[in-house]
C-alpha cells in the first residue's frame, strides 16, 4: 500500500480469530496469538526500516467481542477472554490470556 500511493499508514483491526480454551485452572494459553502478534511486529519493525510511514496500529478487539459476521462467541479474537458463550450464558468475567500479558510486556519495551 505504501510503495503504491505514498500515504500514512495506520493498521487496524489486525488480530486472530481461534476457539480459545479456558483451562480448568482458569487461564487461557494462546501460544498461536503470541505467534501471531509477534510475527506481524517483527514485519512492521521491518516496515518501518524500509522507511514506511507507519503511523498507527489497533488490534482487533482487544477483548473477545461478539462476532459480525456470525453473531457469535465461539471465535475469539481478544487477549481477554469474556465468559460468554454463543447463547450468552456465562457471568461475562474477563480473563487475561497469555497474550495479554505478552502484549503488555511487548508495549512496555517498545515505548
Amino acid at each position: 500500500m505504501y510503495d503504491r500511493y505514498q500515504k500514512p499508514l495506520f493498521i487496524s483491526e489486525n488480530g486472530l480469530g481461534y476457539k480459545d480454551v479456558l483451562e480448568e485452572d482458569g487461564s487461557i494459553h494462546d501460544n498461536y496469538r503470541v505467534d501471531y502478534l509477534k510475527t506481524h511486529f517483527e514485519q512492521i519493525e521491518e516496515a518501518l526500516l524500509d522507511g514506511v510511514d507507519l503511523v498507527g496500529y489497533i488490534m482487533w478487539g482487544v477483548i473477545d467481542i461478539v462476532s459480525a459476521g456470525s453473531c457469535e462467541m465461539e471465535k475469539r479474537y481478544g487477549v481477554v477472554y469474556v465468559d460468554a458463550d454463543n447463547e450468552g450464558n456465562g457471568d461475562y468475567k474477563r480473563i487475561k490470556k497469555d497474550s495479554f500479558t505478552w502484549y503488555q510486556k511487548f508495549l512496555k519495551e517498545h515505548q
